[in-house]
């Protein structure tokens, strides 16, 4: 262990240990106005300079757990207010001054996705407990409608006091979206009224807030241009959930603000996410030539991993940089939990494809109260635990495999608000050295734009067969009649996927070869 490279931050509960990543002689020296350089436009940022020139948007995450530190009074009033009726909103349900008509709420059905899911969940799960939770949570956070159906399932006989909270910033997003109107047929079949168990959180203006105000749900909370979603936890997106669940959003803010604090260190060396974004920046030559694999030593943590996967990637996965040159940036994040990988893929990291580097998730304090010795020497399970972690790391190392390690005292609301705060600073502090857009994301919306399209296709292949009712015809058939002949495959899975869906009304007929299959309606 290298003291300059060991940051401890004892009043945060909070270490960092750069010293597994073997920064060579002189590298961070290399790199000082560059660090430098990251730190002062995150200083503008903060300030409200514009960082979506192409959506002319600021970015202001920051802003919500330091009101203060916004812009301008407007919007520092409406973050103080938004976090004051979280906490009221929560503060009714609880005491059973805002229920259902059937009575309390018991449940909490959380309808997102992306930003709108991973945060919630990854709290949910790190700070949840089943004696204390408030309400027990659920979500549906994707369009497929099995999941929906289980997810119903799980909540059984409690829908009638099931509260419902669909959150997206636009309205327009399809799978919330779809996974709105599935609540609402779900209620309605059951006799229900869904719009007296809902509460929006989303734009002011937008199409959900247009349907939830004419539909008179119980209320609505605001979505803001300059959060994105995926910087959304410890905004009304994050905050209502846990709230409802009984969790210590103050707490959670609280932590998140005193990271913010500890990363606008002017120190580069002294700061931890600066010193995360240069390693992740010498890890990964700069151009994301390594994996990020995210390795918490506690099975609360265990969604960390997934959480991080959106924030990362979305971030600075991005195919041009500020300049408009193709670069291809970005940093591939995988992970669960430790030891459970060390039974896993433990193996390959240590003597396979050295393609990655480690991040460490090192919890100090091993449960509430005290457990059993689990062999004759006195040692507990939390003792093997942290054995596995220190083995482990060391292991990797042993074959240049490089890590950072990142220490927290307990997982708590504090603490789990500071990751997410320094992984939310270390994403844009790296965008900067590479010289990237960090709060865009023009990939996730070309493929809403290509999901749009395979849905009009859809819908003209199926209308072709229903119009030409008893006649099979090959999937390059219908493409040809529908004017997608460049399209064939689409149009081959969408008859396919009628055909199982919808066995009633279309069916395949056998052919020589399965892509020249028939179609048919019946």
């Amino acid at each position: 262990m290298k003291k300059e490279l060991y940051l401890a931050y004892e009043k945060a509960d909070f270490w960092a240990d750069f010293s597994f990543v073997d920064f060579p002689e002189g590298y961070l020296d290399s790199m000082a106005s560059n660090a430098n350089q990251a730190l002062a436009s995150m200083d503008e940022l903060e300030k409200g300079a514009i960082a979506n020139p192409d959506e002319g948007r600021m970015v202001g995450h920051y802003w919500l757990r330091a009101p203060q530190r916004a812009p301008s009074k407007e919007i520092a009033d409406t973050i103080t207010e938004t976090v004051n009726k979280v906490k009221d909103l929560a503060q009714q349900v609880h005491q059973g001054k805002l229920q259902s008509p059937a009575g309390a709420f018991t449940d909490l059905l959380v309808i997102g996705i992306g930003g709108s899911a991973l945060g919630p969940q990854f709290v949910g799960k790190a700070l949840g407990h089943p004696e204390r939770d408030k309400l027990k949570v659920h979500f549906f956070d994707n369009t497929d409608p099995d999941g929906i159906d289980l997810t119903l399932a799980e909540i059984g006989a409690n829908l009638p006091t099931t509260l419902a909270l669909v959150i997206s910033k636009s309205g327009g997003t399809p799978e919330t979206r779809n996974g709105m109107l599935e609540a609402e047929n779900a209620f309605s079949v059951n006799g229900l009224d869904f719009a007296k168990q809902a509460i929006a959180i989303t734009g002011e203006g937008s199409k959900l807030h247009q349907h939830a105000t004419k539909h008179e749900w119980l209320d609505f909370l605001p979505m803001w241009d300059w959060v994105g979603g995926r910087t959304s936890e410890t905004a009304a997106v994050g905050l209502m959930p846990a709230a409802l669940q009984g969790l210590d959003i103050d707490q959670l803010l609280r932590g998140a603000s005193q990271m913010d604090e500890i990363t606008r260190q002017g120190e580069f060396r002294n700061n931890p996410a600066a010193m995360l974004a240069l390693s992740w920046h010498y890890l990964t030559d700069g151009k994301g030539s390594k994996d990020m694999v995210i390795l918490p030593y506690k099975d609360r943590l265990e969604l960390f991993a997934k959480y991080l996967q959106q924030l990362v990637m979305e971030s600075l996965g991005k195919e041009k940089d500020l300049q408009g040159n193709v670069v291809h940036q970005g940093i591939a994040v995988y992970g669960n939990k430790g030891s459970t990988d060390q039974h896993a893929y433990v193996q390959q990291l240590r003597e396979g494809v050295p393609n990655f580097f480690a991040t460490f998730i090192e919890v100090l304090k091993h449960r509430d109260g005290s457990g059993p010795s689990v062999d004759e020497d006195g040692m507990d399970s939390g003792d093997y635990l942290h054995g596995f972690f220190l083995g482990t790391r060391d292991a990797l190392y042993e074959k240049d495999r490089k890590s950072i390690t990142l220490t927290i005292k307990e997982v708590s609301p504090a603490s789990v608000g500071a990751l997410i705060a320094l992984f939310e600073r270390a994403v844009g502090l790296y965008a900067s050295l590479v010289g990237i857009n960090a709060y865009h994301q023009p990939g996730v919306e070309a493929g809403k734009k290509a999901a749009a399209s395979v849905l009009e296709v859809r819908k003209a292949a199926r209308e072709c067969l229903l119009g030409n009712k008893g006649e099979a015809m090959a999937a390059g058939q219908v493409a040809q009649k529908i004017g997608f002949a460049d399209k064939a495959d689409w149009v081959f899975k969408v008859l396919e996927n009628l055909a199982v869906n919808q066995p009633e009304s279309f069916e395949k007929a056998s052919g020589d070869s399965p892509l020249e299959s028939g179609f048919r309606a019946i």
